[in-house]
């Protein structure tokens, strides 16, 4: 890193604990209790995340993605949705490196120029991995049901689906 680059969290550190310490904040108490607090969120979320990594794991390997995305392509053919990006909307709810690694053959395989290539980009920077951060969100909170939150999100993420290959037949087409 260059000299700014390095200073910058130095002087960002300086600056809070000089306004702490002119406003009579106990600044290492502070810096405990947020410590704290942090540890307590992570113990929260611990038990989603230890049920959820598992889960993502068995599911890429039971091969169910790609059987899936070989049964719904022509669906998503219909909705205008290039069928070789199939694998990356089923696996983008679930897993963001599971995602990016399919994005990332696609982008390898057809270039990052392609149809194909744009739209995996463009779907991928356009979701979310929704069941992730809704296991992490709603565990934090320490809410017990998701209501209609996960089904409006997983919407979200088809509209960003099929917006993004639209978008891209329009302006790459």
């Amino acid at each position: 890193m260059s000299g700014a680059g390095t200073l910058l969290p130095a002087v960002l550190m300086g600056a809070l604990m000089l306004a702490g310490l002119t406003r009579g904040v106990d600044v290492y108490d502070a810096l405990l209790a947020g410590a704290k607090k942090g540890l307590r969120v992570c113990l929260d979320l611990l038990p989603a995340l230890l049920a959820l990594f598992p889960a993502i794991g068995l599911l890429r390997a039971s091969g169910l993605p790609e059987r899936l995305g070989a049964l719904l392509s022509p669906v998503f053919s219909a909705l205008g949705i290039p069928e070789e990006t199939a694998l990356l909307l089923l696996l983008r709810p679930l897993s963001g490196s599971g995602a990016m690694a399919a994005a990332s053959e696609l982008i390898s395989r057809f270039g990052p120029d392609s149809l194909v290539g744009r739209t995996a980009a463009v779907m991928l920077g356009s979701s979310e991995t929704t069941l992730y951060v809704a296991a992490v969100y709603f565990s934090a909170a320490g809410s017990k049901k998701s209501r209609w939150a996960i089904p409006a999100a997983l919407f979200a993420d088809l509209v960003c689906f099929v917006s993004s290959a639209w978008l891209c037949r329009l302006f790459w087409g």
